[in-house]
């Protein structure tokens, strides 16, 4: 079910606050491993030489966005460098899998029924198999409060994104989604992969750039033409987005140009699990410790102030539903989260593997 509630910030002294007021602004160049791509590439992989590269965002990316403090979680700028691996082209897709689930008879969790274990206080009566949709609220409202247009629907999984009543047909090049943090370990695990950590995520996305606000350079449209699939209309009240994009909600993979790496859509569409537990002090820690971060795995624990009780684990990329009214995090800097048994109709993956290959299933 959903989760997440919000509980008042206990005061707990944390170290990013005074960390993020003196980030630096300036990216250093990123420095690319030497070594070159193994081959053969497993199927639908590409080849990223890892190296090492400056991680995080500037102020330019709070001031992109019109509410305040989208990206203090994403301060200070930090020096990482990553071993050079393998990673999806694309986020994983119906098709793919289906596969998996047939394969293995995988049953996700938004398709289990809840327990009186989990959920103590509720009635039996909401103890229903489901997960979160995006749903539009009736006018303009305020947005400091998402439940406003996140609603638990009955029946909500992989198979029927939006519920009872909706499917995947015509839809198996299209990302998977309503996938929770467990469900995307398992697939990454049959496929002889895994879900890449943060540092990862954000070197692949870069393309070998340094310092860009998004995944293609400085500028959200190119020609003219958006980049991504994000969100155009009047958040949250229309139904998705106006389709400037070329898109009404979510969008099939690899519909716009790949970045440097030949990965596409690291900016919106769906966002992506990455393996590091979210913790909203993890890079003022990492700049604390000085030099240079050496594949970092993230934190030993979770720990987000605004919902202290919840065990989150980092998304990133953004989504079809991102917006500069409300969230900018198709900026590849920046940083999202989840809880880790909460699925939507707007989180995916993508996985990595090591540079010798698919691991052992």
């Amino acid at each position: 079910m959903f989760k997440s509630v919000t509980l008042p910030f206990a005061g707990i002294v944390i170290l990013y606050a005074s960390m993020a007021s003196a980030a630096e602004s300036a990216f250093g160049p990123t420095i690319p491993n030497a070594a070159p791509a193994p081959t053969p590439a497993p199927e639908g992989m590409v080849w990223i030489p890892g190296g090492e590269f400056s991680m995080g965002c500037d102020s330019v990316c709070e001031s992109m966005c019109d509410l305040s403090g989208v990206s203090k979680d994403a301060l200070p700028i930090h020096q990482v460098r990553v071993d050079g691996y393998w990673m999806d082209k694309t986020e994983v897709t119906n098709a793919q899998f289906a596969k998996f689930v047939e394969a293995t008879r995988y049953v996700t969790v938004a398709e289990r029924k809840p327990t009186k274990e989990e959920f103590p206080t509720a009635p039996p009566e909401n103890l229903i198999a489901g997960s979160t949709v995006f749903t539009p609220t009736p006018g303009k409202v305020r947005l400091d409060n998402y439940f406003q247009w996140w609603n638990y629907v009955p029946g909500a999984d992989w198979r029927h994104p939006e519920g009872e009543g909706s499917n995947i047909a015509g839809r198996e090049s299209y990302p998977v989604v309503q996938i929770a943090y467990d469900d995307a370990v398992a697939y990454a695990k049959w496929a002889g992969k895994r879900l890449p950590t943060e540092a990862e995520w954000e070197f692949a996305a870069r393309g070998g750039e340094a310092g860009k606000l998004y995944s293609w350079g400085n500028d959200l449209k190119v020609d003219g033409k958006f980049q991504a699939n994000i969100y155009q209309g009047d958040f949250p009240v229309e139904n998705g987005d106006t389709g400037e994009d070329g898109f009404k909600g979510i969008a099939p993979t690899a519909r716009f140009a790949p970045n440097g790496y030949g990965l596409y859509d690291m900016s919106g569409n769906v966002w992506e699990w990455c393996g590091d537990w979210y913790r909203v002090d993890t890079y003022a820690r990492l700049k604390l410790a000085g030099g240079v971060a050496e594949n970092p795995q993230g934190p030993s624990t979770p720990y987000d102030p605004a919902e202290p009780n919840e065990k989150k684990r980092v998304h990133r990329g953004g989504s079809f539903l991102c917006t500069s009214k409300y969230c900018t995090r198709y900026m590849v800097g920046t940083r999202g989260k989840g809880e880790v048994s909460t699925a939507s109709n707007h989180v995916g993956f993508r996985c990595v593997a090591p540079a010798s290959g698919l691991l052992k299933k």
